[in-house]
């Protein structure tokens, strides 16, 4: 036991990190937790991986705040909505297999990879495209679909959102991935409600993990600011990629 806890708060601490910078820290701890508990439920994994999650995301949006101006009135809209959309996603895993929407994830993976890499200029500066009621419609579609799918599967979720925000709200990467954390507090807060009341939570390893992985976004956070958006950028297509190959591998060898 002790082995398969120093194993899980490992891959925690490096989940944290890229987690921090540019979303996809599940995509490094969800497989390992997979790995390491194979007779534990996927409910009862994805339910405490929310806990050493919601920590790192904390300590990264905390860094990230120091830097970052925030909408707190949009951010407030947004994360009502990716509460209860992340609670119904985590509902509906408790009852439905969620292995249907690897492949839909894989090919919008693709584009996303593909666009990014080509438009050199890609979330390196802020683009007023919208009126602020057009935002705010924007922004609230983002956090339906996307709080949906952190809460139902959950790995990419913060890449996802920092694409979002790039591409439709005009954002650069150092601020999208700002709104992405704290939009990913919220879903973590919806999904870990859900698990908790439904008892899925194993706190015996979501405790030491979380620690772990709140060491790994400091650290991460404190880089993608000092850094900025030319290092995040490349830092987002290294980790789409590698989701890429996750997905790739479930879909078409697993």
């Amino acid at each position: 036991m002790d082995t398969i806890l120093i194993i899980l708060c490992v891959a925690s601490f490096a989940a944290g990190f890229v987690d921090a910078i540019v979303g996809g820290g599940g995509l490094i701890q969800t497989p390992v937790a997979l790995v390491a508990l194979p007779n534990v439920h996927i409910s009862s994994i994805i339910g405490t991986l929310k806990i050493p999650g919601f920590s790192g995301t904390s300590v990264a949006t905390y860094q990230y705040l120091k830097k970052v101006k925030v909408n707190w009135k949009l951010f407030a809209v947004m994360a009502v909505v990716s509460f209860v959309f992340a609670f119904i996603g985590s509902q509906t895993l408790t009852v439905v297999d969620n292995d249907f929407m690897k492949p839909v994830l894989f090919f919008i993976l693709v584009g996303l990879l593909i666009y990014t890499y080509i438009k050199k200029d890609f979330g390196q500066f802020s683009i007023k495209n919208w009126s602020v009621k057009k935002q705010y419609v924007y922004a609230t579609l983002i956090c339906v679909f996307i709080g949906f799918y952190d809460g139902f599967i959950g790995p990419g979720t913060g890449s996802l959102l920092i694409m979002a925000f790039v591409a439709v709200l005009g954002f650069d990467f150092l601020k999208a991935s700002s709104y992405a954390k704290l939009v990913n507090l919220a879903t973590n807060i919806g999904s870990i409600t859900l698990f908790a009341i439904k008892g899925k939570i194993l706190w015996k390893f979501a405790l030491p993990m979380a620690l772990c992985n709140a060491t790994g976004a400091w650290i991460g956070a404190r880089l993608a600011i000092s850094k900025g958006n030319a290092f995040i950028r490349v830092f987002f297509l290294v980790i789409v990629f590698l989701t890429l190959l996750r997905f790739g591998y479930d879909i078409f060898i697993k």
